[in-house]
């Protein structure tokens, strides 16, 4: 199994035990990306659980540390985490965090939606823009936006594998394609 088949399949099961356990997913997530983000931002530390050399033991007295020293901490999460120390899975925790990330947006009906726009949108129209995608995905849109003068104007959207090309760069393509074509036909 990949790497990542293995992050998502522990980031479900600890997804699944804390609805089971009717414990809070969003609290989980908070924790999970902090000490993900503690590892990651620790390039001695990252390098240290990821090497193949020192042993599991080691590592988990590494997790066990970081766990007394974060404050409290879900259950799950730290039977998890020296669940990881112990198979030496300790390389999965950013990808995980990223996989209970996406997990809960689903459950909570949350899509991440990207707009690209030449330029700077006002607030009331990034706002139309978010309920339109809302409309059109059926879900709660969390939006970023982004400037590229490259587009000249309009907006490219970008929904998971999805998008929505309104860009006049497109629109300039179509029409040339379209050009070429009847010229084509001749």
């Amino acid at each position: 199994m990949t790497s990542r088949g293995a992050a998502i399949r522990y980031a479900r099961a600890l997804f699944d035990t804390a609805l089971a356990e009717g414990k809070d997913p969003v609290a989980i997530a908070r924790e999970l990306n902090a000490f993900a983000h503690v590892v990651s931002g620790n390039e001695g530390l990252t390098r240290a659980l990821t090497n193949p050399a020192i042993p599991a033991s080691r590592k988990r007295g590494v997790i066990e540390q970081l766990i007394a020293h974060a404050g409290p901490m879900d259950s799950s999460l730290v039977k998890l985490l020296l669940l990881l120390a112990d198979r030496d899975r300790l390389a999965l925790i950013n990808e995980m965090a990223q996989a209970f990330d996406n997990r809960l947006m689903d459950h909570q009906n949350v899509i991440r939606a990207e707009v690209v726009t030449a330029v700077t949108l006002p607030d009331d129209r990034i706002a139309a823009v978010q309920e339109g995608l809302a409309s059109t995905t059926g879900r709660q849109v969390q939006l970023v936006t982004r400037i590229d003068p490259s587009i000249i104007g309009g907006a490219v959207a970008r929904i998971g594998s999805t998008v929505y090309d309104g860009s006049v760069v497109r629109q300039l393509e179509r029409m040339r394609e379209t050009l070429t074509a009847s010229g084509d036909s001749r």
